[in-house]
């Protein structure tokens, strides 16, 4: 007499859960990613100093602006004249004047104190300082009173 043994299931792994588990990984560290380089625009090349430092205190308040130049490729300069540049757009630095009473109407809708505001100047570093001067006393014009320069450590 012949027994024929029952054919043998095949062992497939359900994946659903391996998939909902690389699902939650992603999600957890989109949400504890640092955010805060999403203000830095890659067409300003800041200058190098010895004396920078990442700053100590995070500032609770703060108005980031990159300064910079339309660059070609290879580096070189498009345009003779800086431009401040936003989320899409870019303005010259006196066209930038009615953003910056703009921005400081919107604090004052928040109720932030324009004191506490600081405002990070992101400038490159071939632009000229009197330039950089300029923005500043327009920002104060504005009755913006906080300034933070960024610079970047020497690489050794």
């Amino acid at each position: 007499m012949k027994f024929r043994s029952p054919p043998m299931p095949s062992a497939e792994m359900d994946m659903t859960p391996m998939m909902d588990l690389t699902f939650q990984l992603i999600s957890f560290f989109m949400m504890v990613t640092n955010f805060d380089q999403t203000q830095v625009d890659e067409r300003v090349r800041l200058p190098t100093d010895a004396l920078a430092k990442p700053p100590e205190v995070r500032v609770e308040h703060q108005l980031v602006v990159n300064i910079g130049y339309k660059r070609a490729k290879d580096g070189t300069r498009l345009d003779p004249q800086p431009f401040v540049f936003l989320s899409g757009e870019e303005l010259r630095i006196p066209e930038y004047r009615s953003r910056l009473q703009q921005e400081a109407r919107v604090y004052q809708a928040k109720e932030v104190n324009l004191n506490d505001v600081t405002i990070v100047v992101r400038a490159d570093s071939d632009v000229p300082t009197g330039q950089v001067q300029e923005f500043i006393k327009m920002s104060q014009d504005a009755k913006f009173e906080k300034f933070t320069l960024r610079a970047q450590q020497p690489i050794d």
